[in-house]
């Protein structure tokens, strides 16, 4: 039977995610069969497996560092929210219901035995589970039912690492204060600490360090510095979304921070290429940046397409892009953005909300029905022939994965997933996600670009040769034996496998 070892934090990212992903690598180096595991997770970045099953990117993440297939059961219940109060319920891959949160909280009760499932489904297959918690467990109005935490632990007898962030200051306060608000039980659960994102000389924490082991009676097993690397964020908290690159890159992309942005894991590819800036705007102003209207504007997924279509309205973004599409500026929509970009859409089941359709951006002469029915696959092909500015892109193989729910028509009535139009063909729709990871896709967009970004910045120092970009995937492995070097430095292996030796699934 597997061991099993649980990830918790005193708050949200506090990087539970990278540190999971990176023990995954680590543990696959030592010859173990390792799989990730999140009971549940709420996220609008998500990824279709092989089988269409719908599961939250940062167990892929963390399956891709155990350099294993991504699977639907390594995060059972995935909640993507449409609203507030409100969100979509997946179970083991497949979109179940809708739901607010307060009807939730009582529903999950009848999914553990679908978790319970899918964990010993996993561990009959692997040597190590290593479980990623969420939030805190000591939100002491949620204990009751936990189910991701705590509660979890119980369930599969999992010790547990609890992490703390000294980036954002108080992490003696956060480490304390959650180990003591636990029931006595589950503080001896707690089997060791950890502090990560630490900027300076450990030797000056020390004595805090020696400190809270007294008070809290647990082993500090190791302090990680500020890593920077690219791996996926959660959303609403993702640094991506509030800073780009600090010297702005030759080529320019902006990308519609829209309120309920979903799978911008899309551009990530981007992060490997030094004269590349990817910035995400929320005001019309901001379109421009210091240099100009950008070279690029992309429309990204959506969880609620018409809501954000509104949005863009009510905010004056939407008259913006309109009128840089009308002079020329490359335009790209993604998923919702593609929908958006669109002359109308149409939601007669009230699949997303109370809305039943909206004048979309009419840059793309098509219109788009949402459908009940979920659409998850995965996809691949060539590209069609394309004119104008996208005109590189023609020919080149593309592969990626497509989730949503609507179907576009162009005005013949025929079903699309790729569309172009515009002032030279300048404005482009499609409905894959991870279309530019691949290295042809991704050097083939830039290429496009190349052209305006010369002008721009008139150097001449743009994308024109083959060969600069390697496949995003082999790019993300790199990242994750930085990653698992950096941990084997900083934390103290040894006493983890001590205590797996110890912590085997409870029957």
């Amino acid at each position: 039977m597997a061991k099993v070892l649980m990830i918790q934090g005193t708050m949200s990212n506090v990087g539970k995610s990278v540190l999971t992903a990176g023990l995954c690598r680590v543990f696959r180096r030592k010859g173990y069969r390792v799989a990730p595991f999140k009971s549940q997770n709420m996220s609008l970045n998500s990824y279709v497996t092989r089988d269409g099953g719908e599961m939250g990117r940062a167990q892929v993440m963390q399956a891709e560092a155990a350099g294993i297939e991504p699977d639907a059961r390594m995060n059972p219940i995935l909640l993507k929210p449409t609203g507030d109060m409100t969100s979509q319920v997946i179970v083991n891959g497949k979109a179940r219901v809708m739901m607010p949160a307060k009807e939730y909280f009582s529903y999950r009760k009848t999914l553990v035995p679908e978790v319970l499932s899918s964990f010993r489904y996993l561990a009959e297959r692997s040597d190590l589970i290593l479980i990623e918690g969420a939030g805190s467990p000591a939100e002491i109005n949620l204990m009751q039912d936990d189910i991701v935490n705590m509660g979890l632990a119980r369930l599969v007898g999992a010790p547990v690492l609890l992490v703390g962030d000294i980036d954002r200051g108080g992490v003696f306060a956060q480490l304390f204060g959650t180990v003591k608000l636990l029931p006595e039980c589950d503080q001896d659960r707690i089997k060791g600490l950890v502090i990560n994102r630490f900027r300076g000389d450990v030797e000056l924490l020390k004595p805090g360090l020696s400190d809270l082991e007294t008070l809290t009676g647990k082993k500090v097993l190791g302090v990680v510095p500020y890593l920077t690397l690219s791996l996926d964020d959660e959303d609403s908290l993702s640094e991506r979304l509030t800073e780009t690159k600090q010297t702005k890159g030759t080529v320019d992309l902006a990308v519609i921070r829209l309120p309920h942005l979903s799978n911008f894991t899309d551009l990530d590819t981007f992060d490997q290429a030094e004269d590349v800036s990817v910035r995400y705007v929320t005001k019309k102003d901001e379109l421009e940046g210091d240099g100009g209207v950008p070279d690029l504007l992309i429309l990204p997924g959506s969880r609620n397409t018409i809501g954000d279509l509104l949005w863009l309205k009510d905010t004056g973004l939407a008259d913006r892009v309109q009128e840089l599409a009308s002079s020329g500026t490359p335009v790209i929509g993604i998923c919702g953005g593609f929908q958006m970009l669109g002359e109308r859409i149409c939601d007669p089941d009230h699949v997303e909300g109370d809305t039943a359709e909206a004048e979309g951006l009419s840059l793309l002469p098509c219109t788009t029905v949402l459908e009940k029915e979920k659409t998850t696959v995965q996809t691949k092909g060539k590209i069609q022939k394309l004119s104008g500015i996208f005109a590189p892109l023609s020919g080149r193989d593309f592969e990626g994965y497509e989730i949503h729910q609507g179907v576009t028509t162009d005005r013949d009535g025929k079903s699309v997933r790729f569309l172009q139009s515009g002032k030279n063909g300048n404005v482009l729709g499609t409905y894959v996600h991870g279309i530019f990871d691949t290295r042809e896709m991704g050097e083939g967009l830039l290429i496009c670009l190349a052209g305006s970004a010369e002008d721009r910045a008139g150097s001449g120092e743009t994308w024109k040769e083959e060969g600069s970009m390697e496949d995003y995937a082999s790019f993300r492995d790199h990242q994750y034996d930085l990653l698992a070097d950096a941990l084997e430095e900083s934390l103290d292996i040894s006493a983890i496998e001590e205590i797996l030796q110890e912590a085997k699934i409870q029957q």
